[in-house]
């Protein structure tokens, strides 16, 4: 197992040696895993290209090292604790052993339909073992899978099969979520309508039962998988083979396939979960994520896994049937790490006191915070009421490209400040520069965050499309990697993340590209043109506003905020709706037809009264009609 930090004086020196000597420092963590051959290299690499390889020559399989190595000493135990949507209906549990003989039986299944070592596979799924079962599978012969959160529309589903041309789909019949069964196969069906010629075999696995529609490449799950064999030998894979391609939001709306490979993402996710979150061998782990985000690859399947921990899975949502699920549900289990989103804390203290102070918690020993930075409030509320002032509260700090935690206290080790990350991890060098990209040396500074030295999960590539990754995260600065985030680092050196510089708006802890929703609303045939902005939130962080030009006089424009939300859940899905819709007859431009988004978003967060200078702008008299109209 890696290293487990146990003390202030360990991180310290711990820290000073993985910057000293970096090399060494991973090596050591690396060699507590299984490899079929050792790499001849530790680490080759630069950022201009960029060209990142870990462990090079190294020879492994990730599921041998989630799975396999645990079998003699933790084969009874709980790998996989799975609760449903409905709290009535029975918990369901997969010992190692049994995780490890139903992967071999999905691996078999796939291979018996024609999946193969660097084939990919999408999986667009509810949170069922099924999920977990089948990306394990995948992981087992080599073949790169890609997860599409099954909130998404068939359009944004469809993008993602086309871009990654994927051979396969693994889908469910319906999903519970709360009171709905979503029809989750209709929507694989609708995408697949859109010309995925590449898709050969969609898996269904019968989830709730009820009817579907059925096509010559459909397959149920259990007739495929349920007579396979419970062994399959695992593919050895190279440390820098691909692992799976996880879809972000990009800022000029096209998604970007993030690409993480075998060796490095193992090593790290391993080392930084058993850090993060302490993690003691008999303790009963939650994070509360999809796994169709990267929270859910890393810290649901891979990290806890590898670290020989019982992650729980969970189908439900934290208001069904009421407020007090989430709290229920730690009762229930005794969960002793508890993962969440400050998006779902905020909507949770808006219910009440009363629904966390009716079950005993005090089991709780660690709480998490994912996906974007929590506010003061917020981060209160979760300490006092949920931890009862006993529990540390790690406020991560990490992206889809970074593949693992970057930074975050470490649960009774380092100290906690509210909406503070804290401090790095071991192995990660972040640096704040200015605009110009100098560094801005000691405390009490406000800068650009990037990291100058690689870590073993960072992005490899964007699928199919290298230059691209260059574009965006290594080219505004010379031999460092761009976060895209703006951050403080106090008088003590704890890093507070203030959010995104660029046109990327975190929506629920969940990354949305402006250009992409405004494509969607572009596809209204009453609209000219569309500007999206991020405005404050009181539950999700950020909300969407969006400013609209029509083509001609709206005559109802309750209908037309309706349709305008319609095409934008139609083409991405619920999760991109605009909160906000304003119609306006013009938006403000710079002389080169640059929209001022600055000026956009001041007036969406309902700080109109100081613009600045707009007199250089081509059209100054369009903002005081947006001002006019303004829904803030």
């Amino acid at each position: 197992m890696p290293l487990q930090i146990k003390s202030l004086d360990e991180y310290k020196s711990v820290y000073q040696r993985s910057v000293d000597d970096p090399e060494g420092f991973w090596a050591e963590q690396a060699e507590t895993f299984n490899w079929s051959k050792k790499w001849d290299k530790v680490l080759d690499w630069n950022f201009r290209e960029p060209d990142i390889n870990w462990f090079v020559g190294g020879k492994t399989n990730i599921t041998e090292n989630a799975l396999d190595r645990h079998l003699e000493t933790r084969g009874d135990k709980v790998a996989i604790l799975w609760e449903p949507n409905d709290p009535n209906a029975p918990s369901k549990t997969y010992t190692y052993k049994e995780l490890h003989a139903e992967v071999c039986k999905a691996a078999n299944a796939l291979k018996a339909n024609g999946i193969g070592k660097g084939d990919r596979v999408c999986f667009y799924m509810p949170m069922v073992p099924e999920l977990a079962i089948g990306v394990l599978a995948c992981a087992r012969i080599g073949a790169i899978h890609s997860v599409v959160f099954a909130g998404f529309s068939a359009t944004a589903l469809a993008d993602r099969i086309k871009d990654a041309t994927c051979k396969m789909v693994i889908c469910s019949d319906y999903n519970h979520r709360g009171a709905k069964n979503i029809p989750v196969k209709k929507v694989v069906d609708d995408a697949l309508a859109m010309g995925c010629e590449s898709i050969e075999t969609v898996l269904v696995h019968k989830n709730t039962g009820e009817d579907v529609a059925w096509n010559d490449v459909d397959k149920w799950w259990h007739d495929e998988v349920d007579g396979q064999s419970t062994d399959c030998p695992a593919e050895q894979m190279d440390s820098e083979d691909t692992l799976f391609i996880l879809y972000t939001s990009g800022s000029t709306g096209k998604p970007k396939g993030v690409v993480h490979t075998v060796g490095g993402y193992m090593v790290y996710t391993a080392f930084s979960f058993k850090n993060v979150f302490q993690y003691q061998e008999d303790d009963i782990y939650w994070c509360t994520a999809d796994i169709g985000w990267i929270t859910g690859h890393s810290y649901i399947i891979y990290g806890p896994l590898l670290a020989g921990a019982t992650t729980m899975m969970f189908e439900g949502v934290p208001t069904y049937p009421d407020a007090g699920r989430f709290w229920q549900v730690c009762e229930k289990h005794k969960v002793n790490q508890f993962y969440t989103a400050p998006t779902a804390i905020r909507a949770l203290m808006a219910y009440g006191d009363e629904f966390v102070e009716k079950y005993d918690l005090s089991s709780l020993r660690v709480l998490g915070s994912v996906g974007e930075p929590i506010n003061e409030e917020a981060w209160n509320w979760y300490n006092e009421k949920v931890g009862k002032g006993n529990c540390p509260i790690a406020d991560t700090w990490w992206q889809t490209e970074t593949g693992g935690i970057l930074i975050s206290p470490l649960p009774g080790i380092t100290d906690t400040k509210p909406c503070y990350a804290s401090y790095p991890l071991p192995g990660v060098q972040p640096i704040l520069v200015d605009p110009d990209g100098n560094e801005l040396t000691g405390n009490d500074v406000e800068g650009l965050l990037c990291m100058k030295f690689p870590w073993p999960s960072i992005i490899r590539t964007t699928y199919g499309d290298h230059e691209r990754c260059r574009q965006v995260y290594f080219s505004t600065f010379q031999d460092m990697y761009f976060t895209g985030d703006g951050a403080r680092r106090d008088k003590d050196g704890r890093l507070r993340i203030i959010g995104r510089v660029d046109d990327v708006i975190n929506v629920s802890g969940h990354r949305m590209g402006t250009a992409e929703v405004e494509n969607a609303i572009n596809e209204h045939p009453q609209v000219v043109e569309s500007a999206v902005v991020g405005f404050p939130h009181e539950i999700k962080g950020q909300g969407i506003y969006a400013y609209i030009i029509p083509s001609d006089d709206i005559v109802d424009e309750d209908q037309f905020i309706k349709e305008i939300r319609a095409v934008v859940t139609k083409e991405i899905g619920p999760i991109a709706k605009p909160d906000q819709v304003q119609v306006v007859p013009g938006l403000p431009k710079t002389r080169s037809g640059k929209i001022m988004r600055r000026i956009l978003r001041k007036v969406a967060s309902g700080d109109a009264s100081n613009l600045g200078d707009i007199s250089t702008l081509l059209n100054p008299e369009v903002v005081e009609a947006v001002k006019k109209g303004a829904k803030a």
